[in-house]
């Protein structure tokens, strides 16, 4: 059988980073789980429990990669119990150690703790991809800080703003998820050595009492994992709490990807704004001619998901029944790795678009000049008023014609002549050519756009990547498909 003929997971065999897949892999998972042993024994060895000698965590240490799959696939098939099929395939391997593995432990004592390993060098990689959307959008704006270009409220014409100022509400959205990825960082800790319902009981027996080395067990066990701080306490496992906010902090960023992706969606229908789009690429089967934003299709769909993962984090912490249940299992294997793979998965997809974008400033000034005489009638009428007539009047004759003029614009296709309509009715005090000098350059219309966008490059974008300067760069987001 090969894998032509068996499912495939899409995430995996068309989406996401080599990385990403490696730590949720078998062999990663597996090797963590006798990390956690060799943890275990190595602590226990230091705080003089006799029954642990030095030559065992030797013996546990030298064979953490040497994993017999079909061993422990063939026990577990007969025993029911992963965790009881890898520690009898350990001890094959450690035969002076065999006695020792996992001694005082519940199989949640290596479940959990390589679960959160696993999560906590994640997060790391989903920081660094999120770092480099930042950049590439910074240097976007950067790059189109001053360029006029319409702006949209319910998508429909409103004043003019700039392609910079714009993309920079993106880069605002994916700094608030770094800012919640960082505080979930701060709360990734070890489950450490707590026992079967969390009591350390079994510890507190091996220790003959000693609740101080049980405690610092429990300290050890983590700090040789990698970990600053141990969960104070726990039931059988972590708290589900935990797996809930993960999951609502990778949605978050699946939201930002769907909101960016949306409007580029939007963009390339206007012709303004596009993705990078292939030399050899196919946008359609049928019509040759098209420019799908495909990519940016791909990223809308895979945010959908992601962001609707959370109610099954939410239901399974919800449900753990006093100190555990075993319905978070099955559920957990599938949703865990798919969250992260997911998040993986957009922020690549985010990552290579950004990278080279294509803006068209002459079909952004098209819609500008179509535009623009329904703008400026702000400023109309507030020449008007200066010229002494009255604001409801003049407020009323305006509306009047912009109404006429948009109903000819739809209607008939006919060019937007407001500015004729408003010249030649004699209420209003200003010639067609003053009218038209009212427009002046499209920047006169954008505000403060393009000074916000270089304040806050200086001001956040630009501390924000000095601070994680070691994370920029080095992403591959090349896309398999």
């Amino acid at each position: 059988m090969t894998n032509h003929d068996v499912y495939q997971e899409p995430l995996v065999s068309r989406y996401t980073s080599r990385e990403m897949q490696e730590l949720f892999s078998e062999r990663f998972r597996f090797t963590t789980w006798r990390r956690c042993w060799v943890a275990l024994a190595e602590a226990q060895h230091e705080l003089g429990l006799k029954l642990v000698t030095g030559e065992m965590v030797e013996e546990l240490r030298a064979h953490i990669d040497d994993i017999d799959y079909e061993t422990a696939a063939r026990k577990e098939k007969e025993i029911r119990h992963d965790v009881m099929a890898h520690v009898y395939t350990y001890g094959l391997k450690c035969p002076k150690a065999e006695a020792i593995i996992h001694l005082g432990a519940t199989s949640q004592f290596v479940v959990c703790n390589t679960d959160l390993i696993i999560q906590k060098k994640a997060l790391q990689l989903v920081k660094k991809a999120l770092v480099n959307v930042i950049a590439n959008l910074g240097a976007f704006c950067r790059q189109h800080a001053d360029l006029a270009t319409l702006g949209f409220t319910h998508y429909q014409p409103a004043q003019p703003t700039t392609v910079g100022k714009r993309n920079t509400l993106y880069i605002q959205d994916l700094i608030l998820d770094l800012a919640y990825i960082e505080h979930l960082e701060q709360q990734v800790r070890a489950r450490g050595a707590k026992g079967t319902v969390g009591t350390q009981a079994t510890f507190l027996e091996l220790f003959e009492g000693d609740h101080a080395r049980v405690r610092e067990l429990d300290r050890r066990v983590a700090e040789k994992l990698g970990f600053s701080k141990v969960f104070d306490v726990t039931g059988q496992t972590y708290p589900r709490k935990l797996d809930m906010k993960t999951a609502e902090t990778l949605a978050g960023i699946a939201a930002s990807a769907h909101k960016f992706a949306v409007d580029l969606r939007l963009l390339s229908n206007l012709k303004v704004q596009e993705e990078p789009f292939a030399s050899k690429q196919v946008g359609s089967s049928a019509m040759a001619y098209k420019r799908n934003p495909m990519r940016a299709e791909r990223m809308t769909g895979l945010a959908r998901k992601l962001m609707n993962l959370p109610v099954n984090f939410s239901a399974t912490a919800a449900n753990q029944w006093f100190e555990r249940t075993l319905d978070d299992s099955a559920i957990r294997r599938m949703d865990l790795a798919q969250a992260f793979l997911l998040a993986d998965a957009i922020l690549r997809i985010y990552i290579n678009i950004t990278s080279d974008m294509v803006v068209y400033p002459k079909q952004i000034e098209k819609h500008l000049r179509a535009e623009l005489p329904f703008m400026a009638t702000e400023k109309i009428l507030m020449a008007c008023v200066a010229k002494g007539k009255s604001r409801q009047e003049m407020h009323e004759v305006i509306r009047d014609h912009s109404v006429r003029a948009g109903l000819a614009v739809k209607q008939e296709g006919a060019d937007n002549d407001l500015l004729e309509r408003l010249a030649g009715d004699d209420r209003i005090p200003f010639s067609l050519e003053e009218l038209k000098g009212m427009l002046g350059d499209y920047s006169a219309f954008t505000g403060r756009a393009a000074e916000q966008t270089r304040e806050y490059l200086a001001e956040v974008v630009t501390p924000l990547l000095d601070r994680y300067k070691d994370l920029v760069g080095g992403c591959d987001a090349s896309l398999t498909v």
